[in-house]
């Protein structure tokens, strides 16, 4: 057993072998724990299986578990604790012997558990003369006497039902409903006898059932025994994953309790599936399988979905480091080495701390934040221009002070909070998600802390064609794409200020920037 999979099943029904054959033959790797206890282990065979009919279930489950082997997947016998979403969007699924593993979807095929009737020895001889469906076990019993347990509204449906496979058929009214006019009038037509009063205990010789005894005393001959059991999905372990359970109705009876999901098996926390009788109660061991198969191929497309997703960003994060690789290398130095003087202005007086400045070049904000004491995490998407500023701080005597790091920030973001957070001129001529980045800054502002957004309030004077992809917001328009909660934040300056800068040939002119700058109050 691995540390990590593309997808571990939770259960080796059917079900969460099919979804593992599926997915292994996807070329995923899969991981299958499973207790070993499946539910129609008393059973002594599977049936409307088209090719499986009449093979026990447990031999069918060791078939099951060498086909998804020979597609590279593993099964393990255990009992999973706990599962839980990792802060990374993955999951850790914990066993019963401490062991962990961790998966990037799950596949929750636990199952259900049968909770019958109290009725002295039914339990016993469950799932051999003690049965639940006429299309699971009723040719094994056909033309045998049949009785049938009253233990909710549907007794008398079920009766019918069982009634097509043996002339001789009982409802034992036992603790049920009493069956209506019109529902009595059906037994009675279909030549099915009513015992009243309730079931005390079962009689058994020879090794199977012979009879029914009667709290009030006798015993009616019974070669087999058909009880509706409330069916509960086995739901306690993924508690932890927030998933929530309701209940399966029929004729506006509770058959069960399941977790709901679509028709794929989907749940409502992402990256989590179901499939079998976990969340459907009333699906045979064909359909649980065949859940499986759409689960495990829905996974499988969500997985490539996901993938492509990073590739694509990952493509455009190499687009962008060359780009920006390109402009640095074109000159020996592209900017003057001095901080931005809206920087220097608005943080002079402020005490030093932890800072973030996104965008950082070849590093005049950040050094000049690391001589006035303050620690700075630096990010930009070039690498040239990293290289630089950490020479430009070796040479100021300032390096130690200084993390420099390498982000495309529209994919990956520095960690931790900051007592300032600088982001001077973070224009781009290559599309970048900005209003993204500028609310990923703001959330890495730690209370008391100061968000500085500084940016062009128009093209310059030199530049008389503005480029179509690059829009230069106000600063409400910077302000209200952070979707600031009421009385989150303190608006310290939000304007336009003009400043001198020289054109391309050196001749003086104005530009205009706009300037945020804002403190966080909790």
């Amino acid at each position: 057993m691995d540390a990590t999979y593309d997808v571990v099943v939770i259960g080796g029904g059917a079900a969460g072998l099919s979804g593992a054959l599926t997915l292994g033959r996807a070329r995923r790797r899969v991981l299958v724990i499973d207790a070993g206890s499946p539910r129609n282990a008393p059973a002594a065979g599977v049936h409307t299986f088209l090719g499986h009919e009449g093979v026990p279930p447990r031999e069918l489950l060791a078939t099951g578990r060498e086909e998804v082997a020979g597609y590279g997947g593993e099964v393990v016998t255990g009992t999973v604790e706990k599962a839980e979403r990792t802060g990374d969007g993955r999951f850790r699924v914990v066993l019963d012997d401490g062991s962990a593993v961790e998966a990037g979807r799950l596949l929750v095929t636990t199952g259900l558990v049968d909770e019958l009737p109290q009725v002295a020895g039914l339990a016993e001889r469950w799932g051999k003369d003690v049965l639940h469906c006429p299309y699971c076990h009723g040719w094994e019993v056909r033309d045998q006497i049949i009785g049938v347990l009253n233990t909710g509204p549907l007794a008398t449906h079920q009766a019918l039902l069982w009634r097509q496979l043996s002339q001789d058929v009982t409802l034992y009214l036992h603790t049920g409903p009493e069956p209506g006019e019109e529902a009595r009038e059906q037994l009675a037509a279909r030549g099915i006898t009513v015992v009243e009063g309730e079931v005390a205990g079962l009689a058994v010789s020879g090794g199977r059932l012979s009879g029914v005894r009667l709290a009030a005393g006798g015993e009616v001959p019974c070669q087999a025994l058909a009880v509706a059991s409330r069916m509960t999905g086995r739901t306690e372990l993924l508690e932890g994953l927030g998933l929530e359970t309701a209940e399966q109705e029929m004729g506006g009876h509770v058959l069960g309790v399941y977790v709901p999901s679509g028709p794929m098996g989907e749940t409502a926390v992402p990256g989590v599936w179901v499939a079998g009788n976990v969340t459907s109660v009333i699906d045979q061991v064909v359909a649980a399988a065949a859940a499986g198969v759409r689960a495990g191929a829905a996974i499988n497309a969500d997985l490539v979905a996901q993938e492509t997703r990073e590739a694509v960003a990952a493509r455009r994060t190499e687009e962008l480091e060359r780009h920006w690789d390109a402009r640095y290398t074109e000159s020996g130095q592209i900017w003057s080495g001095e901080p931005n003087a809206v920087l220097v202005r608005e943080v002079s007086d402020l005490p030093p701390g932890r800072a973030l400045d996104l965008g950082s070049g070849e590093g005049g904000d950040a050094i000049w934040l690391a001589r006035r004491g303050w620690r700075v995490t630096a990010a930009d998407v070039s690498g040239v221009a990293l290289r630089r500023a950490a020479e430009q701080a070796e040479r100021a005597g300032v390096a130690d002070r200084i993390d420099w790091r390498r982000h495309d920030l529209a994919v990956s973001f520095p960690e931790g909070v900051f007592d300032l957070v600088s982001a001077c001129f973070l224009h781009s001529t290559v599309e970048m998600p900005r209003e993204k980045i500028l609310r990923r800054a703001a959330a890495a502002v730690a209370p008391g802390g100061v968000l500085l957004v500084a940016g062009h309030a128009g093209w310059p004077s030199w530049h008389p064609d503005p480029i179509p992809c690059v829009h230069i917001p106000t600063p409400q328009e910077v302000f209200d794409s952070l979707e600031p909660a009421e009385g989150e934040w303190e608006v310290l300056r939000s304007e336009e200020q003009e400043r001198l800068q020289n054109d391309p040939e050196g001749r003086p002119t104005t530009r205009t920037d706009n300037l945020l700058l804002l403190r966080r109050l909790r």
